[in-house]
């Protein structure tokens, strides 16, 4: 990928993937902002634990269905360009969420900020996937989502220091603040882009026809229905658990909700340490590697936060599980992309859209399930749930592959 040298007139700007990082970085922190928050929303509303996760599922659920949506919308009408409107969408829901007067406010407020964040994130990777070649892709889409794993981290902080010292409503505020600046960035980067990377196709008949038609021609493939359904269960045994992480912290080790943000925050160490050495990983442990070995850490660690004696325990394991899940899900991205080169835009909307339903369907699932069992068990349920999720991805790709290489011969 070529960058702006002021020479080459169809080179793509300098700061335009860094713009989506930030892009990235705000949408992940108004992702999980909640999760260290729920305690303080379980007393300041009246409601359980579990019921104060709702404000997690249903930004998840209104997250994955719009990427029915957005995917076709971006191939459409050019993934650079909607992003830079759904970032500018994000603001304005994100400060309805700040001036919620109520729980069902704020539900539904979060619903709307999961519907306009939906576009972020699936957008720019395919966006990345249709500028850099395949084999420079892996390291750049590491980079990009150094804003990803910071922003999740971030956001975890950022709910627990709110709980301890501000009020509820001050992350949304800030939130909504960062979207606004992301927003203008982008449509000022939007309008140096050389016509290849706008990625418009200007497509005929009727929307919701072109919608259908984008999603089956990725269903018809097999590859891509198994990655589908592998990315699904991920976020549905990771991210269940981990959206109740700072409140396990919180109630096992008697720490502060700030602190115990904090310590989930090292979850993003771990992704930096991914993100840095993504090219030497790759060339030394392979896509196979990456994908055991990652599943292998992320149940350790999970194991690790849910029963370890020592908060040092947990610590390590927040760090580890951060590791593990960039090395398998980096490699599931990465396939992602080329599942379907021909409906990327909806090709990679359809995987965020499954990961972000699993992450539903698991933050759910908690809500029913922590006040019974206890969060310990609902973190070493987590861990053997992705280290199956591991185990089959890795079978089926050596599949796969075979079968592609009988294709080709």
């Amino acid at each position: 990928m070529t960058l702006d040298s002021g020479a080459d007139p169809e080179a793509i700007p300098r700061g335009t993937i860094i713009c989506l990082a930030l892009a990235a970085f705000a949408s992940a922190m108004s992702l999980r902002v909640n999760d260290a928050l729920l305690p303080k929303l379980a007393t300041e509303f009246d409601v359980s634990l579990g019921t104060a996760a709702q404000v997690i599922s249903v930004f998840a659920t209104a997250y994955g269905l719009a990427q029915l949506f957005f995917g076709p919308v971006g191939d459409r009408f050019g993934k650079y360009r909607v992003i830079a409107w759904a970032t500018a969408a994000c603001a304005a829901t994100a400060l309805v969420c700040a001036v919620a007067p109520d729980f069902v406010t704020l539900r539904i407020a979060r619903a709307l900020a999961g519907a306009t964040a939906a576009a972020v994130i699936p957008l720019s990777m395919a966006w990345i996937g249709d500028v850099v070649p395949y084999e420079q892709r892996q390291p750049v889409l590491a980079r990009f989502l150094i804003g990803q794993i910071v922003g999740l981290s971030a956001g975890v902080w950022l709910g627990g220091f709110a709980a301890d010292h501000l009020s509820w409503r001050a992350p949304y505020f800030f939130i909504a603040a960062l979207f606004v600046g992301v927003s203008v960035a982008l449509f000022a980067f939007n309008r140096r882009l050389p016509q290849r990377a706008r990625t418009m196709r200007h497509a005929s008949g009727p929307v919701l026809r072109r919608i259908a038609s984008e999603f089956a021609g990725v269903l018809a493939r097999p590859w891509a229905r198994a990655i589908l359904c592998l990315v699904f269960l991920e976020g549905m045994c990771l991210y269940g658990p981990f959206a109740f992480i700072a409140a396990h912290l919180h109630q096992a080790f008697g720490l502060s909700l700030s602190a115990a943000g904090a310590m989930v925050m090292l979850f993003g160490a771990g992704g930096f340490v991914f993100a840095v050495l993504s090219r030497r990983l790759v060339e030394f442990l392979g896509e196979g590697g990456l994908i055991r070995w990652g599943g292998a850490f992320m149940c350790i660690a999970l194991l690790a936060v849910g029963y370890a004696p020592t908060w040092g325990g947990a610590l390590a394991g927040c760090i580890l599980l951060g590791l593990g899940y960039y090395m398998l899900h980096n490699t599931l991205q990465v396939n992602a992309t080329q599942m379907a080169p021909e409906q990327r835009g909806a090709a990679v909307s359809a995987f965020a859209s499954c990961f972000y339903l699993g992450q539903s369907v698991g933050v759910s699932l908690g809500g029913l399930w922590v006040g019974v069992i206890g969060t310990d068990s609902f973190l070493a349920i987590g861990a053997i749930g992705v280290l199956g999720v591991a185990i089959a991805f890795h079978k089926l790709r050596r599949r796969h592959l075979r079968a592609m290489a009988s294709t080709a011969a």
